[in-house]
């Protein structure tokens, strides 16, 4: 028993060094914000309940640090991103914006974003019914250029 749980603390302490890449970019050259005019109550919602995993700002907390929670952390970001990345919103073509618009009004709509899973932790990202109603209308607004 004592080889055993040896063996899961070196494995532990092992997987420490396997340190995914972080999105920690400064660069708002193509952020959305730096190619229409987005109303600051938008900025807000968007940097409170979006740009954690949908823009180049991720505010990493301190269990980010700590494989595998790091590498689950990872992965999410990276899908949100995926996406939906409002740090490179002028780098996407007509067809790209269209779609991710669609998209972000059907999730609006069905109240499925910020994700649970996240709001357990980042309790001030819980939107209100009022906010939701806030970005759907600003989403509705946007024109593909």
């Amino acid at each position: 028993m004592k080889k055993v749980l040896l063996g899961i603390v070196v494995a532990i302490i092992l997987i420490q060094v396997i340190r995914p890449e972080k999105n920690e970019s400064n660069d708002e050259t193509n952020a959305i914000t730096a190619v229409m005019n987005v109303p600051a109550t938008i900025q807000k919602i968007i940097k409170t309940s979006c740009a954690d995993c949908h823009s180049n700002k991720t505010n990493y907390p301190w269990y980010s640090e700590i494989a595998p929670v790091s590498w689950y952390l990872a992965s999410h970001v990276n899908d949100g991103k995926e996406h939906l990345n409002f740090s490179e919103w002028a780098a996407y073509n007509k067809n790209q914006k269209s779609h991710i618009i669609k998209d972000l009004e059907e999730e609006l709509e069905d109240h499925k974003m910020p994700l649970n899973s996240y709001l357990w932790i980042h309790k001030d990202a819980k939107l209100s019914a009022e906010q939701y109603q806030l970005m759907l209308n600003w989403v509705k607004t946007l024109k593909v250029e």
